[in-house]
């Protein structure tokens, strides 16, 4: 799997999973069930992971909506 966000940000977290499943693109939130135990202190960031074989696609999708900010480095 292939990492290509952290955010705490769950309106930013939804808009990506959407614009990856219109692309028929799997993805998975990782960490969502301890950060919402943490309390929202930021402490534990929600990962967005795609896997390995779809990475390029999907980051060059991200970028192209406007997202690239929020990629992590490869």
């Amino acid at each position: 799997m292939h990492e290509l966000m952290r955010t705490n940000d769950l309106i930013l977290l939804g808009a990506v999973e959407a614009l990856l499943a219109s692309a028929n693109l799997d993805c998975l939130i990782a960490d969502q069930h301890i950060s919402s135990l943490e309390g929202m202190i930021g402490a534990f960031p929600r990962r967005l992971l795609v896997r390995e074989a779809d990475r390029k696609r999907a980051r060059a999708l991200l970028v192209d909506a406007g997202y690239g900010a929020e990629l992590r480095d490869e």
